[in-house]
């Protein structure tokens, strides 16, 4: 599962508002901004649309490597 930080960062690799974020996922708008605060954890379900319309812009999700989770933009053709 994405993390919060994750989340905002790949945001702001696609220079998307929260909102266009929650319109992409097909969230409300409340969601992200309190998932990206911290103050509450969304549903796995909901985390799985935010990741994938943030995948689905080319945002690429990192694991954990030892250096933390990250994101990055895929490399366009």
């Amino acid at each position: 599962m994405i993390t919060s930080a994750q989340c905002r960062a790949g945001r702001a690799l696609l220079d998307w508002s929260q909102q266009q974020l929650a319109d992409a996922a097909r969230v409300g708008v409340v969601t992200v901004r309190q998932f990206e605060g911290g103050g509450s954890q969304p549903r796995n379900a909901t985390l799985d649309v935010i990741q994938r319309a943030l995948e689905e812009a080319g945002v690429i999700f990192v694991e954990e490597n030892g250096q933390g989770p990250g994101v990055r933009l895929r490399k366009l053709l």
